[in-house]
Order: structure tokens, then C-alpha cells, then sequence
């Protein structure tokens, strides 16, 4: 299948799963947006998710990553079904005390070549995180991974994405929709303080 053919088959799921949504959000990343998309409408779905992961393993395989790495908690299931795809381990980086780390015994080392696993990309601050604790304990990086890039960021590595979906986003005070006193909805992961 081609890459444009999996774009298209991708954002069709999105939109029969109710996973792009309209309306005025705060993203994790804490700015806002008038389009949302509900990676969780995607996750539900198993069938899904192995045809998303299927397609990100073909497209780093040659890559060869040994281990993939995700944030918590919405990349687990991601990174999870892509590892399996892959044949290798998945792991996951949460936050302790706020900072992001890996815990549970769960380890990389310098023979890993890791594959970074995001569901929906703005800012790319999850993945950022993500590539800093696994540098931190001298693991490469073969390849960032992303389901849905709204805004194209550069991680410098090998960086696929299976849809870009551009998506206008705003700092809090040139937000348009908060001028208009539109109520705001936070569907993200990530809270906001």
C-alpha cells in the first residue's frame, strides 16, 4: 500500500471512529486549537491499531530498531502493538515527581537502536521527553514514529509520520476562540497547571 494510500485509509478511520473533533480545545502541550484529535477513539479499536502499527513497522524495519519506546499513558498501547509488529520489546517512560524516566525495571543501554512511538504530534514536547531519557542512558535513536502530525517538528532522526494533518494552534492569549469567549474544552493527557 502506498503512503498516500495509508494517509487516506488513516484520516477515513479517524473520521468514521468520531476521532477528529471541532470545537475549541486546550491541547497537552497548553495551546489551543479548534481541531482535536481523540487518539483514544483509534486506540479502542485493536484492528485498528495493528493496521496504524503495521504500517509504522514497514515503514522502519530496514531501520532496525531493537526495542521501542513510548510515553505514557497513550503510547503504550501504540508502542506495545508496533514492538510486536517488530519483534522486539516495548517499554515506556512515565513521569515520578514530574520528571520524565524510565521505572519498573525497564532499561536501555548503548547497544539499543530505539524506535520513539507518538500517537499525535503538535509541539513534539512528549517525544522530546522521551528522546532525552533515552540519550540519557546512552541508547541511539533509530527513528521517531508518528500516527498524526499536526504540525511538522524536527527531532533530528529519521522521523515517519502516517498523516500529516496541519492544524492551526495558538498561545492561550491570541487564541481567537478564547477572544470570542467560546468555553473551552481539555481532552488532552497531559494536565495543565
Amino acid at each position: 500500500m502506498s503512503d498516500d494510500a495509508t494517509a487516506n485509509a488513516l484520516l477515513n478511520a479517524l473520521r468514521e471512529r468520531g476521532a477528529i473533533l471541532d470545537g475549541h480545545f486546550r491541547l497537552s502541550s497548553g495551546r489551543h486549537s479548534d481541531r482535536f484529535v481523540q487518539k483514544f477513539r483509534v486506540l479502542e479499536d485493536p484492528v485498528l491499531v495493528e493496521r496504524v502499527a503495521r504500517a509504522i513497522a514497514a515503514r522502519v524495519r530496514s531501520l532496525k530498531p531493537t526495542i521501542v519506546v513510548s510515553a505514557a499513558v497513550g503510547g503504550i498501547v501504540l508502542g506495545y502493538e508496533c514492538a510486536r509488529q517488530l519483534g522486539t520489546f516495548a517499554i515506556f517512560v512515565e513521569k515520578e515527581n514530574g520528571v520524565a524516566t524510565l521505572r519498573r525495571g525497564f532499561e536501555v543501554g548503548p547497544d539499543d537502536r530505539v524506535l520513539v512511538v507518538e500517537d499525535v504530534v503538535t509541539t513534539g514536547l512528549s517525544v522530546r521527553e522521551v528522546l532525552d531519557v533515552v540519550r540519557s542512558h546512552g541508547a541511539s535513536i533509530s527513528a521517531v514514529a508518528v500516527v498524526v502530525q499536526r504540525a511538522h517538528v524536527d527531532f533530528g532522526v529519521p522521523t515517519v509520520a502516517l498523516l500529516d494533518l496541519p492544524t492551526v494552534s495558538y498561545a492561550a492569549d491570541e487564541c481567537p476562540q478564547c477572544k470570542a469567549a467560546l468555553p473551552i474544552t481539555e481532552p488532552g493527557s497531559r494536565f495543565i497547571a
